[in-house]
């Protein structure tokens, strides 16, 4: 079976993205293979939040990957080269999840990684934590109903200060 794994870059107090969705924050690490961590994953999940300002900078997919955009508000043929889902989304990702392939890239949101921890559909958080405090935000995880509980599988800490954590949810 295939995993699921939520993979995203926080500041140190929490967030994933500023308050109007600002990434410029996230550092690109020199250390950092992303070659060989793109090559892992054959699909990228992500929400209508995270998908708009995709579409804003011109890049909607990832070379090598099948995006899955997440809304009730999006229309499929504003934006053919991706799936959007806007129905049966557990149901959906339950499917691709017990389907042949590489691993899965959660990618954003935290509303979108909350409602599929939550029906246990996510295995991994992946987070790199960039030393920057923003104040304010799109947080990692938004108020989940039930919590969630990890166990460190790996670390590593980067020249630039980033680290790198790898949990697997319990």
């Amino acid at each position: 079976m295939r995993r699921i794994r939520y993979s995203v870059a926080m500041s140190l107090d929490g967030y994933i993205a500023g308050p109007k969705g600002e990434a410029d924050w996230i550092t690109m690490d020199p250390d950092v293979d992303f070659r060989a961590l793109f090559k892992q994953f054959d699909t990228i999940l992500v929400g209508r939040k995270t998908f708009e300002p995709m579409v804003s900078a011109g890049r909607t997919s990832m070379p090598g990957m099948k995006t899955m955009v997440f809304s009730r508000t999006l229309r499929q043929e504003d934006h053919p080269g991706v799936q959007i889902v806007s129905g049966n989304q557990i149901e959906t990702v339950a499917a691709l999840k017990a389907s042949p392939g590489k691993d899965i890239w959660l990618f954003g949101g935290g509303a979108l990684f909350r409602s599929f921890a939550e029906a246990k559909l996510v295995d991994t958080v992946e987070v790199s934590i960039v030393p920057i405090l923003l104040g304010t935000g799109i947080p990692l995880a938004p108020n989940p109903a039930n919590w969630i509980q990890l166990s460190l599988k790996h670390h590593k800490v980067y020249r630039s200060g980033v680290v790198s954590l790898e949990y697997k949810i319990a």
